[in-house]
């Protein structure tokens, strides 16, 4: 049987549900039970795919395609289980869904309405696909009280009554200021928050309470009375270090043992940590400290680039050192005395992906810094295409190469597929013949070249990883190219379309075209960042010792 576990949050928004989501998932696989979570968001979009970073941080990419919310990539980290198209829905999505099916007439004229088609919907959308799982987590986005979010949670109540209460429960992320002029820890807005999940029929099972202090005995209880919970469901979600502490901080306060406990099932044997405990330790304990140079179009907001983020920590954690991020807006490298300024104590240099012409010249400068300083160096899809254009220009003799995304130009080094393949049997051998004139979204295979270094890094000539671009390197000036030294060591299967480049006499430069951070998990870090950061250890090593010479 599926048990349903659905965590809404009250108070404020950005407490960490997903977090705590994705926590739970783990500490419930370290008990050896399956796992799958999902996330419904209250937003009006169909999906965020088009949604400013500015305005919702990252889109995380499934396999099958989808463009979702970052709490997925979360849910991937932790637990380690490949999210789905059918793990993320949107208001926007279920509105599109219950109106085309309306248009189609499935209704037979039917007056639709938010209760019964959309609740309907919701539901259905939260049973679906989750056969053969022990448990499936579902995190409710917004807070409660949010006029948007009124739909998911009178479909929660009602797969309450549908499922059964043995087979549902409920968990509340609520706050726990503290009042510095009172001393003291405040419970009522907790209990505001639960009172107004009460009042559309929800009563939680669990609360989890964000705190950046121990919960005293006697809120404990004052919670648990008020909010009608048992005062062993009352979890202090307390303030850690890294978000990889809180499988470990979410068990000893005993949230997993309350969950299986709630569900009737075995609890008393301890969870194996021990992957976790690693994990951490490696965070905490670290034997050294790398400088890592992020050169982005959107580090106004570093959810813009969560999962870089991330990787670049386990990046660290597999060679046991720290990762120093420097972000620095490519629009300030306005010079290359600037670049030389703000990148010359960069043990690496990272330009990531992004859309648009804003800041390409100093992605440009920064690749060219690393190119020309043997700095090590990786470029992610925009960031691949950067180094791309900073060949052409500096070694290809194509001082007007640029990119169709920009504008016209004489030397369209990147652009559509449509655009540089038109009318060519290239173009004809592409699935539906009209790819490159769309988003290239989800996974996608490729093959290295035998004997590249992105070959033994990886150490295997064929790989899968996942894509979100609609502009692709045009492939007619490989040959032009490869004679400057940059060499094409990762094609598409039929040899279209390049996905990865590299400088067989530079110490460490690769760029590819599609994102690895979105598959780096803490405990299984991705080879391209475990090799990055040992490649940056390696700088810093050099830079040390030319520091420490007379």
């Amino acid at each position: 049987m599926t048990r349903f576990v659905f965590i809404t949050g009250g108070v404020v928004s950005s407490l960490g549900k997903g977090i705590a989501s994705a926590a739970l998932a783990a500490l419930l696989q370290a008990r050896g039970h399956t796992v799958r979570l999902r996330k419904l968001d209250p937003y009006l979009n169909v999906d965020p795919g088009t949604m400013s970073p500015y305005q919702h941080g990252e889109v995380f990419i499934t396999d099958d395609g989808a463009e979702t919310d970052l709490d997925l990539g979360h849910y991937e980290r932790f637990t380690g289980v490949h999210a789905r198209r059918s793990d993320n829905t949107t208001t926007g999505r279920i509105y599109s869904d219950v109106i085309a099916r309306e248009r189609r007439g499935d209704y037979l004229g039917a007056t639709v309405q938010v209760i019964p088609h959309i609740t309907d919907a919701i539901k259905e959308t939260v049973v679906s696909d989750t056969d053969g799982y022990d448990f499936v987590l579902v995190e409710i986005g917004g807070t409660v009280g949010d006029i948007e979010s009124l739909p998911f949670l009178e479909a929660i109540r009602q797969l309450r009554n549908d499922l059964g209460h043995d087979q549902t429960m409920c968990v509340h992320l609520t706050l726990l200021p503290y009042i510095p002029s009172a001393g003291e820890l405040k419970t009522k807005p907790t209990q505001h928050s639960v009172k107004e999940l009460q009042n559309v029929g929800i009563q939680p099972q669990m609360l989890l309470c964000r705190s950046d202090r121990p919960i005293p005995q006697n809120e404990r209880q004052k919670i648990a009375s008020f909010c009608n919970v048992r005062p062993e469901a009352v979890i202090a979600a307390l303030d850690v270090d890294t978000i990889y502490a809180c499988p470990i901080a979410y068990h000893e306060q005993g949230m997993d043992r309350e969950v299986l406990k709630y569900f009737g099932l075995p609890h008393d044997e301890a969870p194996d940590l021990t992957r976790w405990e690693k994990v951490v330790h490696a965070i905490r304990e670290p034997q050294g400290e790398v400088v890592i140079a992020i050169v982005g179009k959107y580090t106004a907001l570093l959810d813009s680039y969560k999962s870089l983020a991330e990787a670049l920590l386990h990046g660290g954690i597999a060679n046991n050192v720290r990762v120093r991020m420097e972000w620095i807006d490519a629009e300030d490298l306005e010079t290359d005395e600037e670049a030389h300024r703000r990148l010359g104590k960069a043990d690496g240099i990272l330009v990531p992906g992004g859309f648009g012409a804003r800041g390409s010249e100093g992605k440009i400068r920064a690749v060219r810094y690393a190119r020309t300083h043997k700095v090590p160096f990786l470029g992610i899809c925009f960031g691949m295409q950067m180094a791309v254009i900073e060949c052409a220009r500096s070694l290809a003799g194509l001082p007007k190469a640029s990119s169709t995304e920009f504008g016209p130009t004489e030397e369209p080094l990147v652009g559509l597929m449509t655009e540089w393949a038109q009318g060519t049997e290239l173009l004809r051998r592409r699935e539906g013949g009209d790819l490159g004139g769309t988003m290239r979204v989800g996974a996608y295979p490729a093959r290295l070249a035998k004997g590249s270094h992105a070959a033994e890094i990886y150490g295997e000539t064929e790989i899968r990883e996942r894509h979100r671009h609609r502009w692709e390197v045009n492939v007619h000036y490989r040959e032009q190219l490869e004679e400057a030294g940059l060499k094409f060591s990762g094609l598409s299967p039929d040899g279209v379309l390049p996905e990865v480049v590299e400088y067989p006499d530079h110490p460490w430069f690769i760029g590819v075209q599609y994102h690895p951070e979105l598959l780096s998990k803490p405990f299984n870090p991705h080879p391209l960042f475990a090799s990055f950061i040992a490649a940056a250890q390696e700088e810093h090593r050099k830079h040390s010792a030319e520091t420490a010479s007379p």
